[in-house]
C-alpha cells in the first residue's frame, strides 16, 4: 500500500507521473488514489476501468513504480534542504535550484559542495591557509604566479611548490564539484565510454566460461545488458578487471575549454588542477555513476525477461483434473512412481528399475500397466531430468489402455519443492523422492497451482537472476505470480493455502484463515460465505471475490469472473431477456440481444459491461487452453548423436535477450542466437518465440568440450 501521507505531501506527483509516462493526469490520479486505499494492481486493472481509463497492469505498475521514485526524490530533497539550512548556507538561489531539480543526480550535484566529507587533500590545503591562493589562480587574475604564491610560504608551507600544489588540490575539488563540469564529463562518458576487460594473471583458463572477456572492449552504449551482467560476474569472481571509461585526453580537453578563458600566467596551474581533478575525482565518480546506471539498466532488462518467461510458464496449459501416474526418472536409484487422484492426492508410491544397472524392464512395464488399470489412470507424467528420454521410450513401449497418453514435464525446481517446508507439511510421512514425483504429476494437472509453491528463482527460466538486485527481482516475480493467479482465477474450495495467498487482497495470513475455516466448516457455498472468515473484512472481500471460483454455488456467477458488485446488473440483463441467470450464461443469442447502453451508469460504463458480457459468453473459461503432447526425435538421444545440418523438433525452455534455448532431447539445451531466429533483424526474441513453444531447429554447431549447441531457425 502506498503512503497516503506522502501522497498528500507531494500533490504534484500525479502531474509529474502523467507527463513522464504520457498518460492522462486524471487517470494517474485516480490510480494513485486506488493504490493508496490498498487496491491491488490486478483488481484495479480488471474492475476499475472506468476510473483509470482502462489502464492495463503494466501501466498501473509503471505508475506505482514512478510514484515510489517520486517519493524517494522528495524525501532526499527534504533532507538536503534541512542539511543546508542547518549549515546556514541555504541561499534563495540554491534553494530554488534544489526545489526545481527533477532527478536525484541533479540534487546530489547541488548538494555536493556542502556535503560533509572525510579528510581530503583540499581540506588539508585549506587548513594551511591556501584557499585565497587557489581563488586568485582560479580567477586567472594574476600576472606572476610565483610572486603571489611566495606570500603563502609560511608555517607548515615550506616553499612555493608546496603552496601551488595545495592550491591545485583546492582547485581540483572546486572543479569536481561544479555542476557544469560534472555534466561535461557525463556527456563525454555518454558518447565515448568504453567498457573494457582484461584477464587477471593466472585466471586465463582456456576452458573458462568467461574466456570471451579475457581481452574485450566495446562502446558502453552498445553493450547489451546480458553482456554487462556476464562481465560483472566475471569481475566479481576475480577473473577479469573491468573499466568503463572514455579516452582521458578528450575529457580533460573539454574541461579546459570550459574553465580556461584565455592563456595567461595561471593557465599552467589551472591545467594541472583540471587534469588532477579529472583523473583523481571526476573520472572515478562518474565511472561509478555509469556503472550503477548500467547495472540498473541490465537488472531491469534481465528481471523483465525473467518475469515474462515466468508468466508464460505459470500460464502453461493444464491437463486438468485427471488421475495421473507420475514418474521421476533415474538410473541407479530407479524411477520413483506415484499415482494421484484427480485432486492431486497421493494414492500410491513405489520404485521401479527399468534401466541399468538393474535392467528390470519387463517387471517394471508390468507394474506400470497394473497401476494404470488399478488406479484408473488417465495420463502419465514423466520428468525430463536424468533418464527422462529413456523413461519416455520405456513408457511408449508399454501397451496401455486407449487414450492413456504420456507427457514429458519439466523438473525445474521440483527438488527445491520436495525439500521445502511446504512439501514437508503436505507429505510429512514421505521422503523427498516421493514429494518430487508428486510435484511432477501435479504440474501436468495444473502448472500454476504447483509452481507457486516454489521460489520463482529456482524454476530455471531466468537470465543472470542471481546477479541482479534481489529485492527488485522478488518484487517483480511476486507481482508476476499474482498477475498470473488472478488472470486464471482460483477455486476457493480446492486451492492450497500457498495458491490462495497470491489472490488479490488475501496474502499469507488470510489464506491460512480461509483454509482453516474451510477445514473446520466445510466447503464454501457462496462467495458471500467468505465474510465469515475471521479477519476477512469488506475491503479484502472487494479485492478478492472476483478472482475466486465456487463450482457448485447456488449462484452460477460465483463460478465466473463477474464481480459480486455487478451481480445486480446481470440479474437485470436476465430479466430483460426473460430468462434466469443460468439460462443467460453461455446463450449467445440472448446475450447478443442485450443493449449495453441501458445498463450504463456513473459508476459502471461500457468497459465493465463489455467484460461482463465476455464472461457470460464463456463462463468458467480457462484462459490457458489444454496441455498437448510433444515428442522428440527418436534418432537423437545424446549430444554425440547431433550432426551439423540436422533438422529436429524442439521445445523452447528459456528465453533471454540474446536468444532462445531449445531442448531437442539430448539433456543439454542449445541456443538459437537472436541473429538466427528469423531472416530479418530481431531486437527482442519474444517477438518470435514463446516459452514451451514447439518448433523445428537446424544444428549449426556442436561443441562437446564446452557442452554447447548452436541452432538456427532459418530453415
Amino acid at each position: 500500500m502506498l503512503s497516503a501521507q506522502n501522497y498528500l505531501r507531494n500533490m504534484n506527483a500525479s502531474s509529474n507521473i502523467s507527463r513522464n509516462l504520457g498518460l492522462k493526469e486524471a487517470n494517474v490520479k485516480a490510480t494513485l488514489e486506488l493504490l493508496i486505499e490498498g487496491a491491488t494492481i490486478p483488481f484495479i486493472s480488471r474492475y476499475r476501468k472506468e476510473m483509470t481509463g482502462g489502464l492495463d497492469e503494466v501501466q498501473i505498475g509503471d505508475i506505482k513504480e514512478s510514484y515510489r521514485q517520486h517519493t524517494e526524490l522528495e524525501k532526499r530533497r527534504e533532507f538536503i534542504l534541512g542539511s543546508l539550512l542547518e549549515q546556514d548556507v541555504l541561499t534563495d538561489e540554491l534553494k530554488q535550484k534544489i526545489l526545481v531539480a527533477h532527478t536525484l543526480t541533479a540534487l546530489e550535484d547541488f548538494y555536493l559542495p556542502y556535503k560533509p566529507k572525510r579528510k581530503t587533500k583540499a581540506e588539508t590545503a585549506r587548513k594551511l591557509g591556501l584557499e585565497p591562493l587557489a581563488g586568485t589562480l582560479m580567477r586567472q587574475e594574476v600576472s606572476d604566479v610565483r610572486s603571489v604564491a611566495i606570500r603563502f610560504v609560511k608555517g607548515e608551507v615550506t616553499d612555493v611548490e608546496m603552496a601551488l600544489a595545495g592550491a591545485r588540490d583546492i582547485m581540483a575539488e572546486w572543479i569536481s564539484e561544479r555542476t557544469a563540469a560534472r555534466d561535461i564529463v557525463r556527456k563525454h562518458f555518454l558518447h565515448s565510454a568504453i567498457i573494457r576487460s582484461k584477464v587477471v594473471k593466472g585466471k586465463d583458463d582456456a576452458d573458462s566460461k568467461f574466456r570471451d572477456y579475457f581481452d574485450f572492449d566495446q562502446p558502453l552504449k552498445k553493450c547489451p545488458g546480458h553482456r554487462f551482467l556476464a562481465m560483472k560476474r566475471a569481475e566479481d569472481e576475480g577473473v577479469i578487471r573491468l573499466s568503463l571509461i572514455p579516452p582521458r585526453p578528450e575529457g580533460i580537453e573539454r574541461l579546459e575549454r570550459y574553465f580556461i578563458r584565455q592563456e595567461g600566467p595561471a593557465t599552467e596551474q589551472i591545467k594541472l588542477a583540471i587534469a588532477d581533478s579529472y583523473k583523481r575525482l571526476l573520472e572515478p565518480s562518474i565511472e561509478t555513476e555509469f556503472r550503477n546506471e548500467a547495472k540498473i539498466k541490465a537488472d531491469t532488462e534481465a528481471i523483465q525477461v525473467f518475469a515474462e518467461n515466468l508468466k508464460q510458464l505459470l500460464l502453461a496449459p493444464p491437463l486438468g483434473s485427471k488421475r495421473i501416474l507420475a514418474i521421476d526418472p533415474g538410473f541407479r536409484t530407479g524411477c520413483k512412481v506415484v499415482c494421484l487422484d484427480e485432486h492431486g492426492g497421493l494414492l500410491h508410491n513405489e520404485t521401479i528399475y527399468p534401466h541399468p544397472p538393474k535392467n528390470e524392464g519387463g517387471k517394471a512395464a508390468s507394474k506400470i500397466s497394473n497401476l494404470v488399470q488399478t488406479y484408473k489412470i488417465d495420463a502419465i507424467a514423466i520428468g525430463n531430468g536424468t533418464a527422462g528420454r529413456e523413461t519416455e521410450r520405456f513408457v511408449q513401449d508399454i501397451r496401455l489402455p486407449a487414450g492413456t497418453e504420456a507427457y514429458v514435464v519439466s523438473e525445474n525446481g521440483a527438488s527445491i519443492y520436495s525439500a521445502s517446508a511446504v512439501a514437508r507439511a503436505e507429505f510429512p510421512d514421505y521422503d523427498v523422492t516421493v514429494r518430487g514425483s508428486v510435484s511432477i504429476g501435479r504440474r501436468l494437472m495444473d502448472p500454476l497451482s504447483e509452481l507457486v509453491k516454489i521460489d520463482p528463482k529456482a524454476i530455471g527460466v531466468g537470465q543472470y537472476q542471481h546477479d541482479v538486485d534481489q529485492k527488485k527481482l522478488k518484487e517483480k516475480l511476486d507481482a508476476t505470480v499474482e498477475s498470473a493467479v488472478n488472470n486464471v482465477g482460483v477455486n476457493l474450495n480446492t486451492s492450497s493455502e500457498h495458491l490462495l495467498q497470491y489472490v488479490s487482497g488475501i496474502g499469507p495470513k488470510l489464506s491460512k484463515a480461509i483454509v482453516t475455516h474451510r477445514d473446520e466448516s466445510g466447503p464454501f457455498g457462496s462467495r458471500k460465505d467468505l465474510m465469515k472468515v475471521p479477519g476477512l473484512g469488506a475491503k479484502a472481500y472487494e479485492q478478492c471475490a472476483g478472482f475466486l471460483r465456487i463450482t457448485n454455488s447456488k449462484n452460477p456467477l460465483d463460478n465466473s469472473a463477474v464481480h459480486p458488485e455487478s451481480y445486480a446488473i446481470v440479474k437485470r440483463m436476465a430479466k430483460d431477456t426473460q430468462s434466469e441467470v443460468e439460462e443467460l450464461m453461455g446463450n449467445q443469442e440472448l446475450i447478443a440481444s442485450l443493449e449495453l447502453e441501458r445498463y450504463a451508469s456513473n459508476e459502471v460504463g461500457l468497459p465493465t459491461l463489455n467484460d461482463i458480457v465476455f464472461e457470460l459468453q464463456k463462463p468458467g473459461r480457462d484462459p490457458r487452453g489444454k496441455a498437448k503432447i510433444f515428442s522428440f526425435s527418436k534418432d537423437v538421444r545424446k549430444l554425440e548423436d547431433l550432426k551439423l545440418g540436422m533438422i529436429l523438433p524442439g521445445i523452447v525452455t528459456n528465453i533471454t535477450k540474446f536468444g532462445a534455448f531449445v531442448d531437442v532431447g539430448v539433456k543439454q539445451d542449445g541456443l538459437v542466437h537472436v541473429s538466427q531466429l528469423a531472416d530479418r533483424f530481431v531486437s527482442d526474441p519474444t517477438e518470435i518465440v514463446k516459452l514451451s513453444q514447439e518448433l523445428s531447429v537446424k544444428v549449426l554447431e556442436v561443441d562437446t568440450a564446452r557442452n554447447r549447441i548452436a541452432f538456427t531457425m532459418k530453415l
